[in-house]
């Protein structure tokens, strides 16, 4: 999928690869790790990554598995992107997420931009992320808007009362 390079200290090369059912595990611990999703959201997640696994492209969810080359044992985050249903060249980005002990590494920007190149290769344009306006995630907010992603919608209390639904987006490609 991807060359493989070092990591940012230079002692594990790191790769993306496609999901594999061993991962399933790594990806749970990972979002319940996280401490930023509930019962409900980590069931999800688990859903998408069985339906891949079931389906496979098929499905509609793509995955970008970033480990320590050759060590699958050591998934450090993963992302999970697909095409946005009765649009033309528009990706969701469901999921992305990074085990607590690699975050702060540049993991989760790798992966953004694996996704970015991936959804081009595919034929897409555009990337739209949703996410919570709740505290706890004002570094996942910072991480976007650092990316290059533009705040286009806010849905007041959207998930719940006092939490609104935020949409990020970029083009890949101009208009």
């Amino acid at each position: 999928m991807e060359p493989k390079s070092s990591s940012r200290k230079g002692h594990f090369p790191l790769g993306i690869r496609p999901l594999d059912p061993a991962d399933r595990s790594a990806i749970e611990e990972m979002v319940v790790s996280s401490g930023k999703f509930n019962a409900e959201e980590i069931a999800t997640a688990l859903e998408l990554v069985d339906e891949a696994l079931e389906k496979g492209e098929a499905s509609g969810y793509f995955f970008a598995v970033l480990e320590e080359e050759g060590q699958k044992s050591s998934v450090h985050g993963y992302a999970c992107y697909g095409p946005t249903p009765l649009t033309q060249g528009v990706y969701d980005l469901y999921w992305i997420v990074v085990g607590p002990s690699a975050q702060r590494k540049g993991y989760g920007r790798r992966l953004l931009e694996f996704v970015e190149k991936d959804v081009v290769r595919r034929g897409g344009r555009m990337v739209l992320i949703e996410t919570s306006s709740q505290e706890s995630y004002g570094g996942t907010v910072g991480f976007y808007h650092r990316a290059g992603y533009a705040l286009v919608a806010r849905i007041k209390n959207f998930y719940r009362a006092g939490d609104d639904k935020l949409i990020f987006s970029k083009d890949l490609i101009p208009p």
